[in-house]
């Protein structure tokens, strides 16, 4: 049970429809997983994150059928943000300062699902990794690393 002074899956479903912009909320991206404190035994590789869903929508997809690369960038960057929010334990202003997208495959008419860690979280400077997969099979469509800087 969360405590009233812990920041939590709640609080980052909240933060998604608070604090951007109006065509990242046309997304209708949805919270998941929020991870802000480790497991039992306390894993050695455990980050902090987030695992966040967008669902399929014909908008997002390019000639084909395809969901387009420039929405999926777009979810990733958000994803690392509510990432963010879990590894601060609450909300801090931030802005991307880099993003670095391999494709890997196309997804179509498929939701997309973002695990986003984050690697390490300096006072200044935050790092990133976003896995996302397809919904239909859980197979990777990409991989991003980013960087954050805490305002």
């Amino acid at each position: 049970m969360q405590q009233a002074n812990e920041f939590g899956i709640e609080d980052a479903r909240r933060l998604l429809g608070e604090v951007f912009a109006p065509w990242v909320l046309d997304l209708n991206l949805s919270v998941e997983q929020f991870d802000f404190t480790p497991p039992p035994g306390n894993a050695a590789d455990w980050q902090p994150g987030a695992v966040l869903r967008m669902p399929f929508s014909e908008r997002l997809c390019r000639n084909g059928g395809i969901v387009c690369g420039q929405a999926l960038m777009a979810f990733a960057d958000t994803a690392m943000v509510l990432a963010n929010l879990a590894a601060n334990k609450g909300y801090r202003p931030m802005t991307t300062v880099d993003q670095t997208t391999h494709f890997m495959r196309a997804v179509m008419s498929s939701d997309v699902l973002a695990d986003a860690r984050v690697v390490r979280l300096g006072r200044t400077m935050s790092f990133g990794r976003v896995t996302l997969s397809s919904a239909t099979d859980n197979k990777p469509v990409a991989m991003v690393s980013s960087a954050f800087a805490m305002l």
